[in-house]
């Protein structure tokens, strides 16, 4: 390349830089869908939920044992006589002075009690009656306080998890099981969700074959497995995606620029792996330019650094409006770390969720790192028993390996060595993974 060339090529792009510029284009989805709640994990939620109650209803027992009143316990030693029995799920009567009443986890506290004591620390007196702990309604025993209560003690109050009118879940929430668990804590069985982003899946390469189509023996020279398109579509269904996959695509012109056509009409993004560049063979560039818009960006990051995002314009795309194009790079470590770091994101957006900056772990490296790249790496690492992070010692992009040995990555910033010792940023997978 002459001088006059290199002058002329753009500066690498950051990576908070371009994350920053997809989110800034990212519009949510606006078409709803009404599910039972207890089939909405992982989707988006479209709108606040308000409690129309309180949780728990009412002031409740969290402990088996006995409802009383403080003032009549001034002393350990004092007896009271049980006068009731309140399993959970029934509301018993009023307590009146020197009187205790049989309570099991969950049940409403009676009017006039004011805390809770353990049956471990209570004794019962038998003689003549029955043991209250198997008696009916109505038969009375007495009781001996082991211990002095405090007032409030072993009682849930009304509301303290959820008060009346309080907004539990906000619009925008990615549902977890946690929080299915809360919507049907007031009472919802359905919830109000984002439509999942509609994605259409390929690939592009006649160097690329299908496991399953030809044996390993029988491989062409310079043929490779399709291994992006399986992470890839796995990603995408993790990130809350319907998914499409197109296949291998020809690296021919007119076969790319019907496949993109055709995704356009049905899906919000079209994402690809490789063909992204000048080359002769790599048609996915002008066929998106004639159906639309791209830029092709030098991102500052290793692996990754070759990115593509414009648009398809067909009038029905699923969206209303053009659909979305990514590209990613073709090595299989870039595609997946450009994926969790750009397109992970993006997807997040166009669901309503609001992406926040996830805060890096910070451990120690048990690894040597002395010929940083002048990019942010993100180098594959494993904790290790004693709590530091171990390197993988082969970096190479194409290295899948890499990714399934560790679990996580070192956020290293550029023209950084790393010393044994030193303290490192770590992302580790599972975040990615949620």
């Amino acid at each position: 390349m002459s001088t006059d060339q290199a002058a002329k090529r753009p500066p690498l792009m950051s990576l908070d830089e371009a994350l920053a510029f997809l989110l800034s284009h990212a519009q949510a989805i606006a078409e709803t869908e009404l599910i039972p709640t207890g089939l909405a994990d992982g989707r988006s939620l479209a709108e606040d939920l308000v409690s129309e109650l309180q949780v728990p209803p009412q002031d409740n027992s969290s402990m088996d044992g006995y409802a009383l009143r403080v003032e009549d316990v001034l002393a350990a030693g004092t007896r009271l006589l049980v006068t009731q029995r309140i399993p959970a799920g029934q509301h018993g009567q009023a307590l009146k002075p020197g009187e205790a009443a049989r309570i099991f986890t969950g049940a409403p506290v009676p009017d006039g009690a004011n805390a809770v004591v353990m049956q471990e620390d209570t004794q019962t007196l038998t003689s003549g009656v029955s043991d209250p702990r198997q008696s009916q309604n109505g038969v009375p025993a007495e009781i001996i306080l082991n211990i002095v209560p405090r007032l409030g003690q072993w009682i849930r109050r009304s509301g303290e998890d959820v008060t009346l009118g309080a907004v539990v879940l906000s619009s925008g929430t990615k549902l977890d099981p946690a929080a299915l668990g809360l919507a049907a804590s007031i009472g919802v069985a359905n919830v109000r969700v984002m439509r999942k982003p509609k994605v259409a899946l390929f690939s592009t390469g006649d160097e690329l074959v299908m496991p399953g189509d030809v044996a390993p023996a029988d491989m062409r020279p310079g043929a490779i497995y399709n291994s992006n398109r399986f992470f890839l579509r796995a990603l995408l269904v993790r990130a809350g995606c319907e998914v499409t996959d197109l296949g291998i695509v020809p690296d021919q012109l007119d076969k790319t620029l019907q496949v993109l056509r055709d995704a356009a009409a049905g899906h919000d993004l079209i994402l690809t792996s490789g063909g992204v560049s000048v080359g002769e063979e790599d048609h996915v560039k002008p066929a998106v330019e004639k159906l639309g818009s791209l830029n092709l960006w030098q991102i500052s990051m290793k692996p990754g650094k070759p990115f593509a995002f414009g648009a398809v314009n067909i009038s029905d795309a699923a969206s209303g409006r053009a659909a979305y194009f990514m590209g990613l790079p073709g090595n299989p470590v870039s595609s997946f770390v450009t994926f969790q770091l750009l397109v992970r994101p993006f997807l997040m957006a166009l669901q309503g969720v609001q992406v926040t900056h996830t805060e890096p772990y910070t451990l120690q490296a048990h690894f040597d790192f002395p010929k940083p790249d002048k990019r942010r790496e993100f180098l594959r690492v494993k904790r290790n028993r004693s709590g530091g992070l171990d390197l993988f010692p082969n970096q190479s992009s194409g290295v899948l390996t890499s990714v399934v040995w560790g679990d996580g990555v070192v956020d290293n910033p550029s023209s950084h060595a790393i010393q044994c010792g030193d303290w490192v940023r770590f992302y580790p997978f599972s975040d990615w993974l949620q």
